[in-house]
């Protein structure tokens, strides 16, 4: 872990990585490549963003549409912690490497039992299970659909304030 991570709790490894765990025991038996795993994240995070999606589980906040250029590497961070830990599998695949989770990850994140933990699992499995079959190119034109829709009413709320 980064010494910025642990002073801040939030979009640390720890909870990127808890977020790709999620992902992947909702995923499983099918491995995620990164791409598709900050797809993904994003998209368990702010479910309420997706088309019949159940409420988010973050607040929506205004300059969201810029966390896809930070999320891969604080991922990445997350998915090294969770390997560390024997919780997710790194496999090779045609395009790299793809992630696994491990055979101890379902029993830890079933032992998670905070609200926001249980909120985590159903958001995931929502997500996994909306998307499944999409492919990942098919799940970005979503997500960038999603911040051209909300970035055109971000900014008409902001010209309407201005008037």
């Amino acid at each position: 872990m980064t010494s910025d991570s642990r002073l801040n709790p939030f979009n640390s490894a720890i909870e990127t990585g808890i977020r790709s765990l999620a992902i992947l025991v909702a995923s499983f038996p099918e491995p995620c490549d990164l791409e598709r795993l900050v797809e993904m994240d994003y998209l368990t995070v702010h479910t309420g963003d997706a088309p019949g999606g159940p409420e988010s589980l973050h607040t929506p906040l205004p300059l969201r549409a810029g966390e896809l250029l930070v999320r891969r590497g604080l991922i990445e961070e997350g998915l090294n912690l969770m390997m560390s830990r024997r919780l997710v599998v790194r496999i090779p695949s045609n395009d790299g490497f793809s992630f696994l989770a491990g055979e101890t990850a379902g029993p830890f994140m079933k032992s998670l039992s905070t609200e926001y933990a249980r909120d985590l699992i159903d958001r995931a499995e929502w997500t996994v299970s909306k998307f499944r079959g999409v492919s990942t190119q098919e799940v970005r034109r979503i997500t960038h659909r999603l911040f051209e829709r909300w970035s055109t009413q971000f900014q008409s709320v902001q010209n309407g304030a201005s008037q």
